[in-house]
């Protein structure tokens, strides 16, 4: 009995494994090649950059996640908010973007932040996240107005529909995850759509979300110093990510850091009200777009596909890692208990 049970658990890891491994295969099947031709064209510097890069984007994210959890646990520690980025990454790409909430409030509970608790607090992070995206795009948008209407002038409309229904997301996420008043009229609104009854059951999800966001805001935006901290470091993580363009295109010379950092957040921005799973394939045509403007076609989509390894590849494959040691420490402590 006990060599089948060791059996079972050797195939149950080589199962595993073999599922992350399809996983990959599935998730960049159209792009693995063009990323791996890309990367064994650029300089190892370069891509030591943009390896970086990507890792600092993803400590600021748990130095974030931090923040926000130790409040309901003191005994949290920075390292488990990393340890978070990382998972939440691996699932992010895994599920196409649906599962990255889930694993990260599954985190949180696993760290002492029970799930109602963490789920209001992955909430606020969300909606700080994007308020954020909309406040730097916003910022270097301004700082570099002449270059940004120098190439960009022509899509002066679209640009403006895509800043709008940026800042009409962000507001309601920032109402939805804060307002009582709120979520009064939503709740409303829903109950009288509900004559019937058949919504019944949906209407009292909302209202237990309703109930979580309001204990999570009156526990967490009241405390002003953490929220503007929290905004700060989302303007400097967005730095890491958004600076890879510049990193790449450093040798060129016809962009500088700050022009850079303007068209990527512009790109993402623009990108994130396009509707795809977990912004995959979005960002890269947006960004394209925008950069061949200046540097080409051609430079521009190896551009896309570094970044495209930077931000979604590499933090997958890291967090694939930190699955894999999660699940081998969650098994050892099941057998010490």
């Amino acid at each position: 009995m006990r060599v089948i049970k060791k059996h079972a658990k050797t195939i149950g890891k080589i199962f595993f494994v073999l599922i992350l491994i399809l996983i990959i295969i599935y998730t960049f099947k159209d792009s693995a090649g063009d990323i791996l031709t890309q990367l064994k064209e650029t300089s190892f510097l370069v891509i030591a950059g943009i390896c970086i890069a990507s890792v600092m984007y993803e400590l600021v994210e748990g130095w974030i996640s931090y923040s926000l959890a130790k409040v309901y646990n003191p005994d949290f520690k920075y390292w488990q908010g990393v340890e978070c980025a990382f998972y939440a990454a691996f699932y992010r790409v895994a599920t196409l973007g649906s599962g990255a909430g889930v694993a990260a409030i599954y985190y949180f509970n696993e760290r002492g932040v029970p799930y109602s608790k963490g789920t209001g607090l992955y909430t606020i992070e969300y909606m700080l996240h994007k308020v954020s995206i909309a406040l730097f795009a916003g910022i270097f948008f301004i700082l570099n107005w002449g270059y940004m209407q120098k190439y960009y002038s022509q899509y002066d409309m679209t640009l403006l529909i895509g800043f709008g229904v940026t800042f009409v997301i962000a507001a309601v996420l920032l109402l939805f995850a804060c307002s009582k008043k709120f979520h009064e009229v939503l709740l409303w609104i829903v109950r009288k759509l509900n004559r019937s009854g058949k919504l019944t059951e949906q209407v009292k999800k909302l209202e237990e979300q309703c109930a979580i966001l309001e204990d999570a805001a009156a526990t967490l935006l009241k405390r002003g110093g953490l929220i503007a901290g929290c905004i700060l470091k989302n303007l400097l993580k967005f730095t890491f990510w958004y600076g890879i363009p510049f990193l790449i295109l450093a040798e060129t010379g016809k962009l500088t850091l700050s022009q850079g950092l303007a068209v990527t957040s512009l790109a993402m921005m623009l990108a994130a009200v396009i509707p795809a799973p977990a912004g995959i394939g979005s960002s890269e045509f947006v960004l394209t777009m925008l950069l061949a403007k200046i540097v080409g076609t051609g430079a521009a989509g190896s551009v896309a596909l570094l970044y495209r390894f930077a931000t979604f590849v590499l933090p997958f494959v890291i967090g694939a890692v930190v699955v894999v040691l999660w699940r081998r420490v969650h098994r050892s402590t099941e057998k010490a208990a």
